[in-house]
């Protein structure tokens, strides 16, 4: 089938989650984690849990282990800890459940941050992939990286990516 007839028959909304992972961060300034809930909701996707987590490994695997198998949630969308400091998580604690990678995700974001930000686009370890038939983006935590990733990667594939996945169950 091409591509194009999948996107016509993947226009069903999709309920996510969405976490923001801190060790500062509040859902009171969650700058990011309002960009992303309002870029969802204008394409008409629901928001079925938000949470804001601090950059602890085991905690965020448990929350997203919890969510995808409550599943309430078709997909999960996370901000924060992509980086290489010693506090950030994310990316140890997500690939460890990945089912699947989408590794095109990460690359593509890296290459479009390149084009806004020069090199230090290569210090993302953005990534996506699937857990327990959940679609799972993790974008760094700075609110043009996340506005970036919604608007030119997420927000545009997002009901297609979970067709895909559920289309052949």
């Amino acid at each position: 089938m091409p591509y194009e007839d999948h996107i016509q028959q993947a226009k069903d909304a999709v309920t996510c989650a969405i976490i923001t992972i801190s060790d500062t961060r509040t859902e009171a300034d969650d700058k990011s984690g309002k960009i992303i809930q309002e870029l969802l909701e204008d394409k008409g996707h629901q928001i079925g849990s938000y949470q804001v987590v601090k950059d602890e490994a085991d905690q965020i695997r448990k929350l997203i282990q919890h969510i995808a198998e409550e599943g309430k949630c078709q997909a999960i969308l996370t901000n924060g800890g992509t980086g290489i400091a010693a506090r950030d998580t994310t990316y140890e604690a997500v690939t460890s459940l990945l089912e699947k990678r989408l590794d095109g995700f990460g690359e593509v974001f890296r290459f479009l941050s390149w084009e806004d930000i020069g090199s230090g686009a290569m210090l993302s370890r953005a990534v996506a992939g699937v857990y327990s038939d959940t679609m799972i983006f993790c974008m760094p935590g700075s609110s043009g990286a996340v506005r970036l990733a919604m608007e030119k990667l997420i927000v545009p594939e997002l009901s297609h990516l979970v067709w895909e996945i559920w289309r052949q169950k």
